[in-house]
């Protein structure tokens, strides 16, 4: 052949292995959610490329069988050339251009734009690849067939390789590293979902001294007006105390038989509750979440491990977590739980939780102990304190403003170490 010819077949060998070059690396970048979605929605170039990347193993051994035949073949052709015009000089001289040729033209741009752009890549080269894969099956099979048993010698089968997944906190990254494609909303309650295993009744469950209970054990009269009085939809009702839990009232239920019989007593009133349901203080909200749809319940009392009653959680406390705040409970309506100040602090109030803190503020108060302020407060001091008492909260400034009894009712945070403001002496 004419050397002019030899160069111009030369050209198109380099482009040969630069296609199987780019192929490969936008195949095995391309993001395999997005493709199966594609593919799942009727996309045919996203369907064949899932094909194709369903047995790997057949896909890299035609994509490396046609690099190395087309590179060996540039090879072999470049130094007849370079041997024509330099005589066996030219074996030195064609080995090392075709080194920096190939490199540069065969492997590092098309393997980049590959990995910039892999569905424009990807896409077109599955219509390349699927006929070849087709055509070249005995090789291919053959090829595979050597490789697979030099992978077994690692105790390694394609078979046994399973499908790509991610972890919790993979999946955590995935959604913070989504910027605009996902409303920074629904970002956060995304990662709340995920979040919910981690977190169990107990940290966010309505304390027992906080929970409106009716006692049947009280004066009729004082029942009945507590029951006109109640701001809430459900009671739970109890004798004496609480260790003696009768059942959950609501007061729907109520009101429907007070007005058919005018002679509502005790007993219309016990009969009309439901019995009480227990929930392990270890119970994780994800399987509570489950747990409250399988049995059709919105409301549940925590117990420890001795069966003593420790709180109260319902459906909403579990969905607030999700998606922040959103019920309006007659006992907080119009009292916000963070106050800003004009130097910086927030006065929050000593039952706020030490998760809607870090929630709202972005902290990193513990929680690994107490759940609330006025508990964090006690354990750092192993005090009650009294009313301008100062300390410091995980590297927060802390002052406290007012207590009520044995615990703190209201005290300032300031979100930076600020000497000025506080210290780390009570």
């Amino acid at each position: 052949m004419p050397i002019g010819a030899l160069c111009v077949v030369l050209v198109l060998l380099l482009g040969c292995s630069a296609f199987f070059s780019g192929s490969e690396t936008g195949l095995m970048t391309l993001n395999r959610y997005r493709l199966r979605h594609r593919a799942k929605s009727g996309d045919k170039a996203a369907q064949r490329t899932n094909e194709l990347l369903e047995r790997p193993d057949r896909l890299i051994g035609l994509i490396l069988l046609g690099n190395t035949l087309f590179n060996m073949l540039a090879a072999s052709l470049a130094t007849v050339v370079a041997v024509h015009f330099l005589g066996e000089t030219g074996i030195v001289v064609s080995t090392a251009i075709m080194t920096v040729a190939v490199l540069v033209f065969a492997e590092v741009v098309p393997k980049t734009l590959a990995a910039l752009y892999p569905e424009r890549i990807a896409f077109p080269a599955a219509s390349v690849l699927s006929p070849l894969l087709k055509a070249l099956h005995p090789l291919i099979w053959l090829t595979n067939a050597v490789a697979n048993g030099l992978l077994g010698l690692f105790r390694a089968t394609v078979q046994t390789a399973s499908q790509p997944s991610l972890s919790p906190d993979e999946l955590r990254a995935v959604v913070l590293e989504a910027g605009a494609m996902i409303p920074k909303r629904h970002r956060a309650m995304l990662l709340s979902i995920l979040e919910l295993e981690e977190i169990t009744v107990d940290d966010i469950m309505v304390p027992r001294n906080e929970i409106a209970g009716l006692d049947l054990a009280d004066d009729w009269a004082q029942i009945v007006a507590q029951l006109k009085r109640s701001p809430y939809t459900r009671l739970v009702v109890y004798r004496e105390s609480m260790d003696q839990i009768v059942g959950f009232l609501h007061l729907r239920n109520v009101l429907n038989l007070m007005t058919r019989k005018p002679h509502f007593d005790r007993a219309d009133l016990e009969n009309l509750c439901r019995e009480p349901y227990f929930i392990p203080e270890t119970t994780t909200l994800t399987q509570q979440l489950v747990n409250f749809q399988q049995l059709r319940r919105r409301v549940g009392l925590v117990v420890d491990e001795y069966g003593d009653v420790l709180g109260l959680v319902t459906l909403e406390d579990i969905l607030e977590e999700i998606v922040g705040e959103f019920t309006t409970d007659p006992a907080t309506l119009g009292k916000p739980s963070l106050i800003p100040r004009g130097d910086g602090g927030y006065v929050v109030d000593g039952r706020t939780a030490l998760r809607s803190l870090n929630r709202a503020l972005d902290w990193t108060l513990p929680t690994d102990g107490p759940r609330t302020v006025n508990g964090l407060v006690m354990e750092h001091l192993e005090a009650i304190p009294e009313p301008g008492t100062q300390l410091s909260l995980a590297g927060h400034p802390t002052e406290i403003i007012e207590t009520a009894g044995n615990q703190v009712k209201t005290a300032v945070i300031w979100p930076d170490p600020n000497p000025g403001s506080a210290d780390s002496t009570t």
